[in-house]
């Protein structure tokens, strides 16, 4: 019997198409069938895979019946487009501060006071002015802009020197001005103390050109306001292109702050 079994297995036998018992299961294996087909549970059984199907056993591995049929990869992108993409947002990251200093701050309804309980102030508006909508990320909690030419921003600062605030206002516009004016020539165009209310505190104005014929001058101010305890306020100042009558608008809305 022995040799009659090794002679129907292989090689398949041509002669008799009749089902033979299965040793391990009792079952009924094709004529044909080499011992997989006797664990994968007969011609029938659930755990007959796509490999025992005569249309795509040719086209299909094993693997195929577990995991599903293989699909392509996804092409890869060009590597030119990849460098212009990668370009595209160095550019964006580098122009990510002034367009939320500048665009995000458009919004808002007009309104003749703003209060920033935050920063502990309050400040009347000049006709033409408006509350408007600053990011959260720039870290100042008030704004008012003027027709997109004037911007005043406002935030609670770090603690300062009452007696002597010029150190803190120098180092905050000389921050400012290199993150926002990028200025081929920048020139201080105002440097002093200032009161206002009860708390003094001190003021620096910055002017910056550009070579280019695109960009027209622009102006910066800084004001830093000192109570006796240290506790500080910075108002930043905007104006592009600068103007003397932005300036003294900017000049206006800081000298309200109380």
């Amino acid at each position: 019997m022995d040799e009659e079994w090794a002679r129907r297995v292989w090689p398949p036998s041509d002669q008799d198409d009749t089902a033979r018992p299965d040793p391990s299961r009792g079952g009924a294996v094709p004529p044909g069938a080499g011992p997989d087909a006797a664990e994968g549970g007969g011609t029938g059984g659930a755990g007959q895979g796509a490999f025992f199907d005569d249309d795509l056993g040719e086209s299909l591995p094993p693997s195929a019946s577990r995991y599903g049929t293989p699909i392509p990869p996804p092409r890869r992108m060009p590597r030119r487009l990849v460098r212009l993409i990668v370009g595209t947002l160095a550019s964006a990251a580098a122009g990510l501060v002034i367009g939320v200093l500048v665009v995000t701050v458009m919004g808002g309804a007009p309104a003749g006071t703003v209060d920033d309980p935050l920063a502990r102030v309050a400040y009347d508006l000049p006709p033409g002015w408006r509350e408007g909508v600053v990011a959260p990320v720039t870290g100042f909690t008030s704004v008012a802009v003027h027709e997109g030419q004037a911007t005043v921003m406002v935030r609670r600062g770090e603690r300062a020197d009452p007696a002597d605030p010029r150190p803190a206002v120098v180092s905050l516009t000389d921050m400012y001005g290199r993150l926002l004016l990028r200025g081929d020539k920048i020139d201080v165009v105002d440097d002093r103390a200032v009161t206002a209310g009860s708390r003094r505190g001190y003021t620096r104005a910055l002017r910056a050109d550009y070579r280019d014929a695109v960009n027209q001058p622009a102006f910066l101010r800084v004001t830093l306001l000192v109570d006796a305890e240290g506790t500080s306020t910075v108002l930043l100042g905007l104006a592009h292109p600068d103007e003397p009558a932005a300036r003294a608008e900017i000049d206006a809305v800081m000298a309200a702050v109380r």
